[in-house]
């Protein structure tokens, strides 16, 4: 039987140590503390009917004397699946849609501005079974698909910036399949859309029987609260895909993902924010939570007996800020909301006090790479004569 777990590294800790211990134990693990954001009721009574997890934090930044506060309430939200994926696609999509749309409903009321959601949040993680039906027939358009149209009217009936991490069925151009996340506006319009640029080839995360690597590079969305990016899960162990949002003018980056603790949890609470600090953005790491287990067995290039799921999805929500500190996560076994107020003028703050931008020396890189590129290139190694 496997081993039970834990709800995460902070309900240990609180567990385990108190007072000035607790505190100082936090501060080492996140940076500067940040003030507890006031929940409202009827996001409170959302959370509690609904049986999920709902908190949040205030990110501030210095007082200027030429700038007012950007603020910018952020959320981010794990769910889990809620059918058995035995059943219909038709029923598993609307079950999650009507879970996700009542957490939506708490983040707005909780004066969430901006919403991500998880990647492939409408459906199962079936990737892993390269098997083609029945998932396929959870892809869908980004424009007129049957997820958009549900989340363009919480959009405008909240005034709200959805992230929509999907399967996308590309109707335009020769049905092609996509991992995509959809930007729709508080207007309820799609912005655009975003692809995956990195797709792994790591045990059961062979996910190139189903989408290849985007051909759209480094989108930023400019919305109504600020500049947005979207590095699509994998593309987290990429530094120079951070990067590259960042260059291109972002000021929140999102990371939705899908991934178990075995692979690469010892990883999560360090790449987002890394790349926080590294390009002074914001960035919010998503992960979706919970167990999924498959009709049939499928097994993968590891070595590993035959199996009907892959592991178990950590959730472990989090935001970090471009002064390296970052939220507490959320639950590992829970579904939940995490909302932060972040102020935007702590990108420019940072990037004035550390200079990254300005020594980061793009020019040399830029000429390295282009050789590196070149099948015929060979390391510069300098060895003893």
């Amino acid at each position: 039987m496997a081993a039970a777990q834990i709800d995460g590294v902070e309900t240990v800790l609180a567990e385990k140590l108190e007072g000035v211990s607790l505190d100082e134990v936090k501060r080492i693990l996140y940076g500067r503390p940040y003030k507890t954001l006031d929940i409202s009721p009827a996001a409170e009574k959302i959370a509690q009917d609904g049986d999920f997890q709902l908190t949040g934090y205030i990110v501030d930044a210095q007082k200027e004397q030429t700038r007012a506060p950007r603020l910018v309430r952020v959320a981010a939200i794990q769910n889990r699946i809620h059918r058995p994926t035995t059943d219909s696609v038709v029923e598993q999509r609307d079950a999650i849609h009507q879970r996700v749309g009542a957490m939506i409903e708490a983040a707005a009321a909780a004066g969430a501005n901006v919403i991500g959601l998880q990647e492939a949040w409408t459906m199962p993680f079936a990737f892993c079974t390269r098997e083609r039906l029945p998932w396929t027939e959870f892809a869908e358009s980004v424009y007129t698909g049957p997820t958009t149209q549900f989340l363009s009217k919480l959009a405008v009936k909240h005034d709200i910036v959805i992230i929509s991490p999907i399967l996308e069925r590309d109707e335009e151009k020769d049905d092609v399949i996509w991992n995509t996340a959809v930007v729709i506006s508080h207007t309820g319009r799609v912005i655009g859309r975003s692809r995956k640029n990195h797709i792994p080839r790591v045990g059961d995360f062979n996910e190139s029987t189903y989408y290849m690597e985007s051909t759209l590079g480094h989108p930023v969305f400019e919305t109504k609260y600020g500049r947005i990016g979207i590095n699509i899960c994998y593309g987290r162990h990429h530094p120079q895909n951070w990067m590259m949002y960042a260059l291109n003018g972002a000021e929140i980056i999102f990371n939705p993902s899908a991934t178990v603790g075995t692979l690469s949890e010892p990883l999560w609470g360090i790449e987002a924010r890394n790349a926080a600090i590294a390009n002074h953005v914001f960035t919010v790491g998503i992960n979706r939570v919970g167990t999924e287990t498959f009709p049939n067995e499928f097994t993968s290039g590891n070595g590993q007996p035959a199996h009907k799921d892959f592991g178990h999805f950590y959730g472990s929500s989090y935001i970090a800020a471009p002064d390296g500190s970052r939220t507490p996560s959320l639950s590992r076994v829970r579904e939940g909301v995490l909302i932060a107020e972040l102020d935007l003028n702590l990108c420019r703050q940072c990037k004035d006090a550390w200079g990254f931008r300005m020594t980061n020396r793009l020019d040399m890189y830029a000429q390295k790479l282009t050789e590196v590129s070149n099948p015929e290139y060979r390391p510069d190694i300098r060895r003893e004569q």
